[in-house]
């Protein structure tokens, strides 16, 4: 086969711009953030670059721990130390993040941040996000028309638009801390509910439900460790684990502690099936592999995870749709697999580790090419700050359209219109139709 010629690599590429600008011209639903509803955009760009991808490279590439944290540092002084390190970290994906916000938000007209440039753009674009007007202003330039949020148990969910920012309800606490006293407490005062037994339990439970959809939400979310397996646990044993793990808290046996989560696990999967909310998993996360690193950069994925552990609750509740993130690409393809065969597994984005171009780009083409269209939700931000949904997503869009410009309009033979679709089902219509937004 000959090699392509300048011709077909100009022909290839202005195809992948074509697409990507009929894919960049929708509005879009973000599917999962960290979003502070209150608070959703920066204030300053300490703010942008203070999120852990830039703390935790800087730390990894020779900055220490003690100075990244250091409370006396101003958020400008904190800029400028973070700016030093960005030379070791240019090379990074979530730099080049960095650079194309800043270049469409603030008028940035460098292709790097350094020591000598920093300054004026810390003043202007803080100048820019004190306007009354900034979250809106970026949500329309990055076309978001909703964005889901990722709320403690015992959000009130008041004072904002729950239309806008989309409640989620967030349940690793209740799963895996019961055994702590202020979780119990603050599961206790959210719903009035005492808890003597594991049908209490269950009674408090259901309360959140029907707190959380009277107030829009659109999913349950938990992130799971590689060593958990779900499975359905009758009501005496929850009885004897609650009372256990209740009374010696971190110092019940690791099998009573394993028999409550699973029990409140299960149980939150029966209450998605009652109220016809999607579970969202996001499996594989080992926390605090490194106890040394910065703020939310001590987590690292297990390649020793599997969907295997899933099957039965996948089995157990056809009715639930369970939109699945594994943070390692090399269980992408079990997770596309399970999706080609469980009706109601989805594959969903591409999280945390996962989330470069060149995993991206095998992942999605393998989804793609296995999976049925409606099984899959291309992308989420995963963001803490609204700044940084316009360029993750147009890094998935750029790569999306790469995949529908070789592997079908040149690879199948398909017209720019259907390729088009097909990216359109993946980053907005499936989104609708799972979170029962239309």
């Amino acid at each position: 086969m000959s090699e392509p010629t300048l011709h077909d690599r100009s022909t290839s590429a202005s195809l992948c711009a074509r697409l990507f600008d009929a894919l960049d011209a929708m509005w879009l639903v973000d599917p999962h953030s960290h979003i502070n509803p209150l608070a959703p955009a920066s204030t300053t760009l300490d703010d942008i670059l203070g999120y852990n991808y830039y703390t935790e490279l800087a730390h990894a590439a020779g900055l220490p721990r003690e100075a990244i944290a250091d409370p006396a540092l101003s958020p400008k002084q904190r800029v400028g130390l973070l700016v030093e390190s960005l030379g070791q970290i240019d090379n990074t994906i979530q730099v080049h993040w960095l650079i194309e916000l800043s270049q469409r938000f603030f008028g940035f007209a460098d292709t790097q941040l350094r020591p000598d440039n920093w300054d004026a753009l810390y003043d202007r674009s803080a100048a820019q996000m004190a306007n009354p007007g900034w979250a809106a202003h970026v949500l329309k330039t990055s076309k978001l028309e909703a964005v889901f949020l990722t709320n403690d148990f015992d959000d009130t969910l008041t004072g904002f638009d729950t239309k806008l920012y989309i409640p989620c309800l967030r349940t690793d606490e209740l799963v895996f801390h019961l055994g702590r006293g202020h979780v119990r407490d603050r599961l206790v005062n959210a719903t009035g509910t005492t808890l003597g037994d594991a049908a209490s339990l269950r009674v408090a439970l259901g309360q959140l439900f029907e707190h959380f959809v009277q107030h829009g939400a659109r999913a349950c979310a938990i992130s799971l460790p590689p060593s958990f397996s779900p499975r359905k646990v009758s009501l005496a044993a929850a009885d004897e684990a609650l009372t256990k793990v209740f009374l010696q808290a971190g110092k019940a046996p690791a099998e009573q502690r394993d028999t409550l989560s699973c029990y409140v696990f299960w149980t939150l999967a029966e209450l998605c099936a009652e109220y016809h909310l999607p579970f969202d998993l996001m499996i594989g996360v080992n926390r605090a592999v490194y106890p040394g690193g910065v703020h939310q950069g001590q987590d690292l994925f297990d390649s020793r995870v599997s969907l295997i552990q899933y099957a039965d609750l996948f089995n157990s509740f056809p009715q639930v749709m369970f939109p699945v993130s594994v943070l390692a690409s090399v269980t992408n393809q079990e997770l596309a697999s399970y999706a080609w065969i469980f009706p109601n597994v989805i594959a969903h984005g591409h999280w945390w580790y996962s989330n470069i171009p060149s995993l991206i780009e095998h992942d999605a083409a393998n989804r793609l090419e296995a999976v049925p269209a409606n099984k899959q939700i291309g992308y989420y931000s995963d963001m803490y700050k609204l700044e940084f949904a316009l360029p993750k997503f147009a890094m998935y869009k750029r790569v999306l359209a790469r995949i529908l410009a070789e592997r079908f309009v040149i690879g199948r033979g398909w017209n720019e219109e259907r390729a088009v679709a097909l990216g359109h089902q993946v980053l907005r219509g499936n989104v609708d139709r799972v979170f029962g937004l239309t």
